[in-house]
């Protein structure tokens, strides 16, 4: 068995804890990880069997994925976990004291997710915000700046490895300029390569070093007519232009902005050229689906994986409460969002 699994795949499960069908396709077919949802998570003695049983049902350490942005993407919540304020706001209400205070909010978060056996976060989303922008993601972006954005996603990444968490940059290689909210509808781009290098992919260079990213299922007019997700062309933008070198994962290929059957999405995502196929909604047929198209992981996104995996660290004890006292100087507390 392979350190890093075999199946090209990230699955969720249907409840708070596996059932015996879906342990028997886990251990079949061998994902490389899994992701939780809010139909995933109780309390937190549940979340860590949960946890638990996930990796027992693979034989290994996978890692297991969380959206713990804050605000309203936000799995973990009260009355057992923080509620955190939404990134934007946040940000604003730091002011030049931002970098600080995301380092804080993020080292407590990784602080929650691994104290219940939580070691990746989908987050720092590094999307530029523009006029454009659909409301499902505005308040979930850092800045309307790109230089901006990489300086903060930088900072949001560190916070999180230093915490023993996996950061998941997204959505490469830009969701800022989409009018759409894609959960459920395809939304086109039209601005010109050039205008989009220079700003939307921009912020994305700085941080092409990360291990982990998620694409968009976004169409960029200028170079393709498919979502970047089934796009070999804006795949090649992600590797060349942006340069990232990481293990590059689907969004949720149950998102409406896709066509076609769940296999055939899961197909178009790998042969463009994405790394894993994430499936997010815990159907096990669709899962099954999703497996057999995906298919096994390569040689070049099992040496990806591998390299990912290797950044997970145990991480230094905190002092959670004169972190979150800093914290709440800086940001003025948090609110609900």
């Amino acid at each position: 068995m392979s350190e890093a699994g075999r199946s090209a795949c990230i699955f969720g499960c249907s409840g708070p804890r596996p059932t015996e069908a879906e342990r028997r396709f886990f251990r079949e077919a061998d994902p490389f990880g899994f992701i939780l949802f809010a139909r995933n998570i109780q309390d937190p003695a549940q979340v860590s069997a949960l946890t638990a049983e996930l990796r027992d049902s693979v034989g290994r350490d996978a890692p297991i994925f969380v959206d713990q942005e804050g605000g309203r993407v936000q799995r973990l919540r009260a009355p057992h976990w923080r509620e955190w304020m939404p990134p934007l706001q946040a940000v604003e209400a730091a002011g030049d004291l931002a970098p600080r205070m995301l380092w804080l909010r993020y080292r407590l978060i990784a602080a929650e997710l691994r104290a219940v056996g939580i070691d990746g976060n989908c987050a720092p989303v590094a999307d530029v915000l523009t006029a454009a922008t659909h409301p499902f993601l505005a308040n979930r972006c850092l800045s309307g700046d790109a230089a901006t954005v990489a300086k903060l996603g930088r900072v949001v990444a560190e916070a999180h490895l230093a915490g023993g968490v996996l950061p998941v940059i997204k959505h490469l290689p830009g969701h800022g300029r989409a009018a759409a909210d894609t959960h459920h509808d395809l939304p086109t781009v039209s601005a010109d390569r050039e205008t989009l290098s220079a700003s939307d992919f921009a912020a994305f260079r700085p941080l092409a070093d990360l291990p982990l990213a998620m694409t968009a299922h976004v169409v960029f007019a200028a170079w393709d007519e498919r979502p970047a997700t089934c796009s070999p062309a804006m795949i090649e933008v992600i590797r060349s232009d942006i340069g990232f070198g990481g293990l590059l994962m689907s969004d949720d290929l149950s998102m409406q902005a896709l066509s076609g059957s769940i296999g055939t999405r899961a197909g178009a995502a790998i042969a463009a050229g994405c790394d894993i196929a994430l499936h997010c909604n815990g159907g096990l047929a669709e899962m099954e689906a999703v497996a057999a198209t995906a298919g096994d992981m390569g040689p070049k996104t099992l040496e990806r994986a591998r390299r990912a995996l290797a950044l997970r660290r145990t991480p230094l004890p905190i002092d959670r409460a004169a972190l979150e006292a800093e914290h709440d100087a800086l940001s003025g507390g948090h609110v609900h969002g």
